[in-house]
């Protein structure tokens, strides 16, 4: 099997790196600096007699080598700076998200499509679009980011281990996601149970803030090690058909009252990518507020294309 990544940076790279040392498939890494998606791959490559590593990795600017992918992931595009929203980096990162999905229906038609570049919700929508692939085999990262990071804060919180904090984050992948408490546990135990309200409102209001706090941080750059952790665990779903049930972005068709969208819901992954929407029940507040945001991301959307 064999993964492509399209987007040499830090994510892309951390991504091929985490597959190839898990020793799930081959990897190609693509950008359009060749140099640097070269050098990273030699890297990489050079490890393999200490890991016990047989996966092959590649790295280059030609994305004829991306034939035959079972997947490609799509990380290319402007990361997000300081005081930068999400919206600021739809102009910058729409054109170059038409020319790589461009190129990837082109060389690799029978892919399963991950997009990862932000504002994600309506790249992906575009992604979607502009292959013109069947819904089910195009997806974004967001759902599964933001889920960890409100389990890894719950986990804190609770001085526990955060892999038995099981979240469910829907919505937008941004500042207008929908922690859904209720479906929030701690070894099956309700969080609700566990934590005050209060306390849970500040750990959600935390959650949406990560992925700004650590671009302030970082001063240039954003987070990488835990979007290439969601995106592995994507990948690794799909190729081992795990029939994996994660939140994810995905475009509806009814569902959740919603049609011509993607967005962040949970879907169950497996060898032919998107197996199923799961349809949770939403209480009138939530639903109306899933329903907003979908209109946001549509209006943003028709402005675009003025």
């Amino acid at each position: 099997m064999k993964v492509a990544v399209i987007g040499a940076g830090n994510v892309g790279g951390t991504l091929a790196q985490r597959i190839v040392e898990a020793d799930l498939c081959d990897v190609v890494l693509v950008d359009i600096a060749s140099g640097m998606a070269r050098a990273k791959a030699l890297d990489l490559a050079d490890a393999k007699s200490l890991t016990s590593i047989t996966a092959k990795v590649e790295g280059t600017g030609d994305y004829k080598k991306i034939c035959a992918s079972d997947i490609v992931v799509v990380t290319a595009g402007f990361p997000r700076q300081p005081g930068m929203t999400r919206e600021d980096l739809l102009k910058k990162n729409v054109s170059i998200t038409r020319q790589v999905v461009k190129e990837v229906a082109k060389y690799a038609r029978d892919c399963i499509l991950i997009m990862v570049t932000n504002p994600l919700d309506i790249l992906t929508y575009v992604a979607l679009k502009e292959s013109n692939f069947n819904p089910k085999r195009v997806m974004g990262m967001g759902g599964v980011l933001d889920a960890s990071r409100f389990s890894n804060l719950i986990a804190q919180e609770l001085n526990v281990s955060a892999e038995s904090v099981k979240t469910l984050v829907i919505g937008a992948h941004g500042e207008a996601m929908m922690p859904l408490l209720r479906y929030c546990t701690v070894n099956g135990i309700g969080v609700l149970e566990l934590l005050s309200r209060e306390k849970l409102d500040l750990i959600v209001e935390n959650t949406i803030k990560r992925g700004a706090e650590i671009v302030s941080l970082l001063g240039k750059g954003s987070a990488y090690y835990a979007p290439s952790a969601a995106v592995f665990l994507m990948v690794k779903a799909i190729l081992k058909n795990e029939q994996k049930v994660v939140p994810a972005c995905v475009w509806l068709s009814g569902e959740y009252n919603l049609k011509d969208i993607c967005i962040g819901v949970p879907v169950k992954l497996g060898r032919n990518g998107i197996e199923e929407i799961i349809q949770v029940k939403l209480n009138p507040k939530e639903q109306k507020q899933l329903s907003n945001y979908a209109q946001s991301v549509k209006d943003t959307f028709s402005r675009l294309k003025k």
